[in-house]
């Protein structure tokens, strides 16, 4: 059971004394840098998909 409290504790120290958090400013711009590129990265799953479903539609005919 000690070994468990003092790997809390340790990993309490950690996150509290040698993480080096981001600035506001900083954490909002990389959200957004995150949010362009999940949205340019779905149109692109969407639109090689819809691309593949005309290319079998058009092979089988349906």
């Amino acid at each position: 059971m000690e070994g468990i409290v003092n790997s809390i504790r340790e990993s309490y120290n950690e996150l509290v004394n040698k993480v080096s958090w981001p600035t506001w400013p900083n954490l909002q711009s990389s959200t957004i840098l995150v949010l362009v590129a999940s949205l340019i990265i779905a149109f692109l799953v969407f639109l090689m998909d819809t691309v593949s479903k005309q290319v079998v539609n058009l092979i089988y005919g349906i």
